[in-house]
């Protein structure tokens, strides 16, 4: 008998980072995979489960306007037991730390189904950053039978924790398999940049960053743009209101900045292949631009991913406006310090870790 597999995405990180599995789980025999939409962020999720070729099994549509976490906790831990309880999976399979993550791992727990964790062990050591993620993290952790470790750093976290050794797995982190299936692909170059223009990538939206550092954020940003004449920065702006509304009013009017709305996955991943900088308090961004040979400032005070900056391809700014200006200025006036960053070394894996993660539920549950 196939053993039922629901894979659970929220937001458009895990879709990104899930396709790849769901794909590989609907390519083996003994698996009845689902898949099952929180919609936790609806239109970003779509877009991507869209590229993917995914159409999810079961679509809670939870998202609400302005929503707050204790809202949006309580909704889906109501509604994640009624699913649970109507598909009855042998397995359930989360990624990441969202909202979605750490409810849909403790609604299984209740439901006594098995957890598999991907991307787990990530770890900055202080709760409030990333908040709420660090905590969503731990909590899936501690309720996952699996856990399917993106680098040896994130096993060795958990190992410290105490999690036994026989269901820590280092596979590779599944967005390298996503963005390799991708960039591929004839993809279209950005709108809006021209020919010799330099291009700045943004990505600015955590929570801890909302209020007085982001605003530092924005400040930042406008002095690239003003001393540098032939750079062009490209801002995809997330659409929540402490985000967007600042960075309109600080930035907008610019000759030389695009605010745009977010981009789709195959755009966004366009983008960053032209490139020449990325400033970004993404976590995936992290991950994918190394790989592209892309230098990545990090505006942020803690990061959870720890070996591109052991690697000297991703640098730790915070959000403050000095160390952001500075550095940007050093690596788009600095030929050498450039080429130190744009080394192209992937840390996060091999574009197998979904295959790795097949085999060892295959393993597990088949023998």
């Amino acid at each position: 008998m196939k053993k039922r597999i629901l894979c659970v995405v929220g937001t458009r990180p895990e879709a990104i980072k899930m396709a790849p599995v769901i794909l590989a789980l609907r390519e083996a025999h003994w698996a009845d995979v689902r898949v099952l939409a929180t919609a936790q962020h609806r239109q970003m999720l779509d877009q991507v489960l869209d590229v993917f070729g995914i159409v999810p099994d079961v679509d809670m549509d939870i998202m609400r306007p302005n929503q707050t976490l204790p809202e949006l906790t309580s909704r889906l831990l109501a509604e994640l037991d009624g699913v649970l309880a109507r598909e009855a999976p042998d397995v359930l399979l989360v990624q990441g730390d969202t909202t979605t993550v750490m409810t849909a791992s403790l609604a299984a727990f209740y439901r006594r189904i098995h957890v598999g964790h991907v991307e787990a062990g990530l770890r900055t050591g202080d709760m409030q950053n990333p908040f709420p993620e660090e905590m969503n993290r731990m909590v899936a952790g501690r309720l996952s039978r699996w856990h399917f470790a993106p680098t040896t750093s994130s096993r060795d976290n958990l190992l410290r924790e105490g999690f036994d050794q026989v269901g820590v797995h280092v596979t590779g982190n599944t967005v390298i398999d996503a963005l390799k299936t991708v960039v591929a692909r004839d993809l279209p170059a950005p709108e809006g940049v021209q020919t010799g223009e330099r291009l700045v990538l943004v990505t600015a939206h955590r929570r801890e960053n909302f209020g007085a550092p982001f605003r530092e954020i924005c400040r930042a940003i406008r002095e690239i743009a003003d001393r540098h004449d032939d750079v062009r920065v490209l801002y995809p702006v997330h659409p929540n209101p402490n985000v967007s509304e600042v960075a309109h009013e600080m930035l907008s009017g610019h000759a030389r900045i695009t605010l745009c709305a977010p981009l789709d996955y195959l755009p966004f991943v366009a983008a960053m292949k032209r490139a020449d900088l990325i400033l970004t308090d993404s976590g995936g961004v992290q991950e994918e631009a190394p790989a592209l040979a892309k230098p990545v400032l990090v505006m942020r005070r803690e990061t959870e991913r720890p070996e591109a900056v052991a690697e000297g391809v991703v640098k730790l700014v915070g959000p403050e406006y000095g160390p952001i200006v500075t550095e940007a200025t050093r690596l788009l006036g600095d030929a050498n310090a450039y080429a130190e960053m744009a080394k192209g070394v992937s840390p996060y894996g091999d574009g197998q870790a979904s295959s790795r993660i097949v085999s060892i539920l295959r393993r597990d549950l088949v023998g």
